[in-house]
């Protein structure tokens, strides 16, 4: 979830790591020419399979984040005659929405193979081509060989990708700003009438992905070969990742169930099946049983309202729920203006649902656009005593939207791609819920997020889930509430205004009580760009904006690798700098192997303490202190405690993070730091 806000006083520019202050217009201009490549490479054998987390070695994340079906190789791993493309980080390029910031760029007539690790009969690739010249996406086709044999076409499309412009942003690339009046960094100014932006401006969202059953099982040691073909509509084809999986067959009907097609569901999508959904929900909630989607494609363009029932599908590679985006007649009470497919439970205000079970099946959604007003999320409205586990979500606004008062829900196993906006938001009033080994990836905003919005989210758990690539907004991000806990995830790649772990006193949000507590998380690449601010942020940030986050017992452990620019970040807005602060704060057991810049970056009034926190390859001073930007005789107006065992190691620029000198609030402020390109994280 982000908002424009107002920038921190402007100061001296210095030149960021790989390019990271760039302006959004040089920034469009090289990938629509394909800039930053390296030479072709040559092709030769296929390689050993390269099988990673994260883009990491899976031992550098071992016990973080979920436990998933597939296995993940990385393009630029793989054997190809195409170009590797970054690394690099700079918002509005190809490489910074990849997988690991690096990717593949195929021409027409190349290629890249992969080797399978372990047997598969399915895999998913993750791609970006180029957007229509006046939006709205093209089609082409991708050639999939497995060992030189016959060849399957997989059918890529950009007309999911390619969202331009300021929030809420738009699929023109041709569109002059969208907000003229507001402050944009490019110039360093509110536009106006004398400053017209290059179009297209701050492109983004470039990525979208295609699952394939390959009709048979192959060993390991199976080569996959991608193929861009001659003829292709696509000037290019990025390929970023492969994931391979052997799926299971479909599951069959259970006992005690009915199944949809009793009721007239098209299996081929060819028919509407709305009405048979519903009728099925109604006849199996007066008899007591379950409702059974059996393999096939079913077209729903509308909400299915669950309450006391149970639907199954035959696994989420078989069982299809989808349907396009439907514009209504007028808007709803809601500010709605359009429906699609989903599964709601009734209105809290109406006294919500409970006993919901949905499991096993894929909904496929047609958002294009950002309104935020709409309701077309895969899963929406109040669940309470309810489970959501191994559904597969695409294409929606939003993944799972649940508007309290809700209570005990379970959503477990899923996995969510290619939305919009956030994968899962608990907003107000959501308690005693579960969150865990969930697979989030190139969503539009938050990954996972609790909005705490007039009444307290209390006591929910975010348990080793996978958020990778948000092009926007944080990775997890808690918004006020009680006694909340985020532990064991792993969190890779924001791209800008956000990062990979956030609590965040805005939006509304109630105050923060009780406990917060981010345990042994570990985030890859994180710290983004916070572009209304000109700078870089931490991989966990915390934000004081509409009140001081000072009343929460706040516990952070766990591992941050590779951090963009700081590791941990505490902040205020520029306009509320003396009336809010930041307190309470604990890092204990914490390590931070590279950062950009500092391990700690303070600009806020408030305190934290430090126990047992060991960093390495540290870029800048270890403690970057602004305060409140006053510059007191007294020192900063942040404090930083030290329980000591804070050790240093590696290549540190400063010596030791946490030295003497920068205790207990010493003025050690430099807006915006050098940024040092630490080495690649490494066992401990």
């Amino acid at each position: 979830m982000t908002r424009p806000t107002i920038p921190v006083p402007p100061v001296r520019r210095r030149r960021h790591w790989r390019g990271r202050a760039a302006v959004a217009a040089a920034a469009a201009a090289a990938i629509v020419a394909g800039a930053a490549l390296a030479g072709p490479a040559a092709s030769a054998a296929p390689a050993a399979p390269v099988v990673t987390r994260a883009a990491l070695d899976p031992a550098l994340v071992a016990g973080r984040g979920a436990d998933v079906p597939f296995l993940e190789q990385e393009a630029e791993h793989a054997t190809t005659n195409g170009e590797i493309i970054g690394p690099d980080r700079t918002a509005y390029t190809l490489p910074a929405e990849a997988s690991g910031r690096t990717a593949v760029r195929l021409d027409p007539g190349e290629r890249v193979e992969f080797t399978l690790p372990a047997a598969a009969n399915a895999i998913t690739v993750r791609y970006s081509i180029p957007d229509a010249p006046t939006g709205g996406g093209i089609t082409a086709p991708l050639e999939v060989r497995v060992d030189g044999g016959a060849p399957k076409l997989m059918t890529l499309t950009s007309e999911y990708s390619w969202l331009y412009n300021q929030y809420p942003f738009t699929n023109d690339p041709n569109a002059g700003l969208l907000h003229p009046d507001w402050w944009i960094t490019e110039c360093g100014c509110v536009p106006g009438e004398g400053y017209d932006v290059q179009k297209p401006f701050r492109p983004m969202h470039f990525y979208d992905e295609q699952r394939m059953l390959l009709g048979a099982t192959y060993p390991a040691g199976s080569v996959v070969r991608l193929t861009a073909p001659q003829g292709t509509d696509a000037a290019w084809t990025v390929i970023d990742l492969l994931d391979s999986e052997l799926v299971a067959p479909p599951t069959p009907q259970p006992a005690a169930s009915v199944t949809v097609t009793k009721f007239g569901a098209d299996p081929t999508g060819r028919r509407d099946a709305g009405n048979a959904f519903r009728t099925a929900i109604k006849w199996a909630q007066r008899h007591d049983v379950d409702v059974y989607i059996p393999p096939g494609t079913f077209r729903v363009e509308e909400h299915l309202i669950v309450d006391d029932v149970t639907i199954r599908g035959a696994g989420n590679w078989h069982s299809i729920v989808f349907g396009d985006e439907v514009s209504l007649k007028k808007p709803t009470p809601d500010g709605s203006v359009h429906t699609g497919v989903g599964f709601y439970g009734r209105d809290a205000a109406d006294g919500g649902s409970r006993n919901v079970h949905l499991s096993d099946f894929a909904i496929r959604g047609d958002v294009r656009e950002r309104i935020d007003t709409d309701q077309v999320n895969g899963i929406g409205g109040a669940m309470s005593d309810s489970t959501i586990e191994r559904l597969h979500i695409e294409h929606t606004k939003v993944g799972l939207w649940f508007d309290g008062p809700m209570h005990d829900l379970v959503v477990r196993d899923n996995i969510v791609v290619d939305q919009i906006a956030d994968a899962l938001n608990f907003h107000t009033g959501v308690t005693d819920s579960l969150v865990a080994g969930n697979f989030i990836r190139n969503t539009g905003d938050d990954g996972l997020a609790m909005w705490s919005e007039g009444t307290a989210n209390a006591r929910n758990t975010f348990d080793r889930n996978t958020v990778q690539t948000p092009t926007l907004a944080n990775g997890i991000a808690i918004y006020g509430g009680a006694d909340n806990t985020v532990s064991n995830n792993l969190v890779a790649d924001p791209i800008r205004e956000g990062s990979g772990l956030h609590a965040g006193s805005r939006f509304g949000a109630v105050p923060f009580t009780g406990t917060l507590a981010f345990t042994d998380n570990t985030t890859v690449r994180a710290g983004g760009y916070e572009l209304n601010w000109n700078i870089g942020l931490g991989a966990i940030w915390f934000y004081a904006l509409d009140r001081s986050i000072d009343q929460a017992d706040i516990r952070v452990s766990g591992d941050f690798l590779d951090n963009t620019y700081n590791a941990i970040m505490l902040v205020s807005d520029w306009p509320v700098k003396d009336q809010v602060s930041i307190s309470n704060v604990h890092f204990e057991d914490v390590r931070v192997d590279g950062t950009g810049t500092s391990v700690v970056s303070a600009r806020v009034a408030g305190s934290a303490s430090f126990e047992n926190v060991d960093a390495r390859n540290v870029g800048a001073v270890g403690v970057n202190n602004c305060g409140s930007f006053n510059f007191t005789p007294a020192g900063s107006e942040f404090s930083l405690v030290d329980l000591g065992g804070n050790d240093s190691s590696g290549v540190n620029t400063t010596g030791p993070w946490l030295a003497p000198w920068e205790l207990p609030n010493t003025i050690t402020c430099d807006d915006r730091p050098p940024v040092v390109a630490p080495p690649a994280p490494s066992p401990w």
